[in-house]
């Protein structure tokens, strides 16, 4: 399985990911935190894991 990530999508993962990570630190101290380095070192989408796990068919890539 090949990765869907490019670029922006990555800096918006690790944006995400440690936004989420404090969390843990500041704001309201909740575990929802750590959610945030699964999102960041994540490497395909959770629309695809999704896909995969429930056996739907992905589109076909252009070649």
């Amino acid at each position: 399985m090949e990765t869907n990530e490019g670029t922006l999508d990555r800096a918006i993962r690790i944006t995400l990911g440690i936004a989420l990570l404090s969390l843990t630190v500041v704001g309201p101290q909740t575990l929802w935190g750590l959610v945030g380095p699964a999102a960041s070192k994540a490497r395909q989408t959770p629309v695809r894991d999704a896909r995969v796990i429930l056996e739907i068919a992905e589109p076909p890539t252009k070649k």
